[in-house]
C-alpha cells in the first residue's frame, strides 16, 4: 500500500519582531546587492516609524511549513494633503522564491484588504507588473524629469534663501511638516526650507547615483509641484553646489519653466485605492526611507 506525504502547508501572516532576522536573511538572498545588515537597518526604521493603528508594522511573510518562501515589506503612513489626512501603504521589497511564484498573486491579494487605504508601488520590477495590474493597480507617473542647472540658475535669486532643517531660526513652522523634514533627515535625506518674506516652504531630496557615476538628487517631498517650480532655481543651485547637479522628479511630461529632459518609462509609479498620490510626494516610501528606487 502506497503512503502519501501530507501536502505542504502554505500560509501568509504578518511579520512579527521574532521574524526580523530570518526575514532580513531571506531578503538579502533575494536582492543580491544587499546584505542582512542593510535589511536590519530597514527593519529598525520600520520599528520607529509611526504606523497607523490596524496596519502591519513590518509587512507580511509567506511560509511553507514554517520556512519563509516570500516576504513583502509595507510602509503605512498617515499623509496630509490639503489639510485632509489619508492613509497610504507602500508595497516595498517584495520577493517570492522562484519555485513559489505561482502563489505571488494570492500573496498580494491577501494584503490589499483595506478599501480606504491607497496602496502604492514605487519600484515595481517588470516581472511583477502583470500581478499589479491584475490586482487593480494603475500607473500614476510615467517617467522622470531630469532638471539641470544653467548659468542663469547658478546666479542665485534675491529674496530667497535655502536653509537646512537643523538651522536655528525664529520662524513659525508647521509642526507636521517640521516633523516630516526631521524624520527624513534621519533617513539620510536632504531636508531644507525655502525662505522668502518670512514664510517657509518644505522640500526633501534623496541623493542617488544614475548610470553608476552621476550624482543626482531625487525630489522626495514638496507641498505641490507649483512650489517646486517656483523655487527650482535656488533649490537646484543649492544642490548643485553640493555635488548633485541633476534633480530627478517624478513626472508625466516636461515641467514648464525648468531646463531639463523628460524620459518616459523610467521608474513609473503605480497605485491602487481611492485617489492617485500627487506628484512630488514620495515621503515615507522606500525611496525616502531605504533609498530604493
Amino acid at each position: 500500500m502506497l503512503s502519501h506525504s501530507p501536502s505542504p502547508r502554505i500560509r501568509t501572516r504578518q511579520i512579527i519582531d521574532a521574524d526580523i532576522h530570518s526575514a532580513a536573511n531571506f531578503l538579502s538572498g533575494g536582492f543580491s546587492r544587499s546584505s542582512p545588515q542593510d535589511w536590519l537597518l530597514f527593519f529598525d526604521r520600520l520599528t520607529k516609524h509611526p504606523t497607523p493603528p490596524g496596519l502591519p508594522r513590518y509587512g507580511y511573510l509567506m511560509e511553507r511549513d514554517g520556512t519563509p518562501i516570500g516576504v513583502v515589506l509595507l510602509i503605512s503612513s498617515v499623509i496630509r494633503a490639503d489639510d485632509v489626512n489619508t492613509t497610504r501603504c507602500n508595497l516595498s521589497s517584495w520577493y517570492v522564491l522562484p519555485a513559489y511564484r505561482s502563489y505571488a498573486a494570492l500573496f498580494v491579494s491577501q494584503i490589499l484588504k483595506h478599501k480606504d487605504v491607497t496602496y502604492v508601488n514605487v519600484s515595481a520590477a517588470d516581472h511583477t507588473l502583470p500581478i499589479l495590474k491584475a490586482q487593480g493597480f494603475s500607473k500614476y507617473t510615467s517617467g522622470q524629469f531630469f532638471a539641470i542647472p544653467t548659468p542663469f540658475t547658478l546666479l542665485g535669486e534675491s529674496g530667497v534663501s535655502v536653509v537646512d532643517v537643523d538651522a536655528s531660526h525664529d520662524w513659525h513652522l508647521d509642526p507636521v511638516e517640521h516633523d516630516l523634514l526631521l524624520r527624513h533627515a534621519q533617513y539620510g535625506c536632504t531636508s531644507v526650507w525655502c525662505m522668502t518674506s518670512g514664510r517657509a516652504y518644505p522640500f526633501v531630496f534623496r541623493s542617488r547615483v544614475v548610470k553608476g557615476f552621476i550624482r543626482c538628487a531625487q525630489l522626495i517631498y514638496c507641498r505641490d509641484m507649483e512650489e517646486f517650480t517656483r523655487f527650482a532655481r535656488p533649490l537646484i543651485r543649492f544642490l548643485a553646489l553640493r555635488g548633485q547637479a541633476i534633480v530627478v522628479i517624478d513626472a508625466n511630461g516636461r515641467i514648464p519653466g525648468i531646463a531639463g529632459t523628460y524620459i518616459s518609462g523610467v521608474r513609473p509609479r503605480y497605485f491602487r485605492g481611492p485617489a492617485p498620490p500627487r506628484l512630488g510626494d514620495l515621503a515615507y516610501t522606500e525611496a525616502a526611507m531605504f533609498g530604493i528606487y
